[in-house]
């Protein structure tokens, strides 16, 4: 269940790829998601997916497994409806959540991230691409893999987040055609929390047409940004 301002920048993005073999973070917000309470954002819980790992601290995302996924499926559910249930928009958006718990049935926790983002993204109305990275050629250093991956969309831009902005060769997508473009967000109204909390309080508490509605004229303004790059 992605945080709002992640969910931004994959709506903003033509291509979303899912880095599914990069080794999984327990402290991430891999298996994880902070969900505010409906009638206050400060007061949040955390939703956590108990994920194995196979391999250790090696293990990458696509091999990491649920405990007992059942039973978590059943708890994920409950919690959601126990957070967002009493909005006039929980209807629509618990309809689009049922294909997350399909995604339990695969014992995967990355199927169940991936679909839960996709689910999100569906419900604002993104007509991107979803593909994984494991699928696609690529090198082993951090940027020069980012470049390449980007490459084979034929992207003209990475849209990148401040925390990439910190770590990433800029040199290594130029050398490819690819342009960086800084991801940035509102840091006031449903954004002010965003960095933190998922995107699912903004759509309970706002609707997904006023939501889809900000999310486009903020990929449209990254758009302006790009062309002007």
């Amino acid at each position: 269940m992605p945080r709002l301002t992640t969910l931004a920048k994959l709506f903003a993005a033509d291509h979303w790829i899912v880095l599914d073999d990069v080794q999984f973070t327990r402290r991430d917000y891999q298996h994880r998601a902070r969900l505010a309470a409906l009638d206050d954002v400060d007061r949040c819980r955390w939703l956590t997916i108990p994920t194995h790992r196979p391999s250790g601290r090696p293990t990458l995302v696509r091999d990491t497994v649920i405990v007992d996924p059942a039973a978590i499926r059943r708890r994920t559910a409950s919690i959601l409806r126990q957070q967002y249930g009493a909005s006039a928009h929980w209807p629509v958006l618990d309809q689009a959540l049922r294909p997350v718990w399909d995604a339990f049935d695969t014992g995967r926790t990355a199927a169940v991230a991936t679909a839960s983002t996709h689910a999100l993204l569906d419900l604002l109305g993104w007509q991107g691409q979803i593909l994984t990275s494991s699928t696609l050629p690529a090198c082993t250093g951090r940027s020069e893999r980012l470049a390449d991956l980007a490459a084979t969309t034929r992207a003209r831009a990475y849209l990148c987040g401040t925390g990439g902005m910190t770590y990433l060769d800029p040199a290594s997508f130029t050398k490819r055609g690819v342009d960086v473009v800084p991801f940035l967000s509102p840091t006031t109204g449903m954004w002010a929390s965003g960095r933190r909390i998922s995107a699912l309080w903004a759509i309970a508490s706002r609707g997904p047409d006023a939501v889809a509605a900000r999310f486009r004229a903020l990929a449209f303004a990254h758009d302006a940004l790009e062309f002007a790059a």
